[in-house]
């Protein structure tokens, strides 16, 4: 350890020179061949701003133990460690770290959307209200 603490800003560079952050229209492809498109906001913005249709909704505290698959408590679409999956939050700052816990659970291909939901919405991909 080097004795002076790692900072917010520090620890996202580092994670995400090990992701393949995805564009929006990347994540539509990849939730629309098989991938998986995982929204870990919280409740209060999913109701005001609407969910990406066909998306695993998992509260951030849950995700590892829900995305492990060989977890007691995974979600049925967590089907291997070889399963494409993109993690989404409001803006792409959380699902960076959450992406980098998932892949420190062997999910090799766990990467976050570059801008969050809100890019999403902006490319004017599909959203449900």
């Amino acid at each position: 350890m080097s004795g002076r603490p790692t900072g917010i800003d520090e620890l996202l560079e580092r994670v995400r020179l090990d992701l393949d952050r995805v564009t929006p229209h990347e994540a539509y492809e990849i939730g629309g061949s098989g991938g998986l498109l995982v929204d870990i906001r919280y409740a209060a913005l999913r109701e005001r701003d609407g969910l990406i249709p066909g998306a695993l909704v998992v509260e951030r505290n849950e995700l590892e133990w829900r995305l492990d698959p060989q977890g007691s408590h995974r979600a049925p679409e967590a089907t291997g460690h070889d399963l494409r999956t993109v993690v989404i939050c409001n803006e792409g700052y959380a699902s960076s770290l959450a992406a980098a816990s998932l892949r420190q659970l062997g999910l090799r291909y766990a990467t976050d959307l570059d801008g969050g939901f809100q890019a999403w919405r902006a490319a004017g991909l599909p959203v449900t209200v």
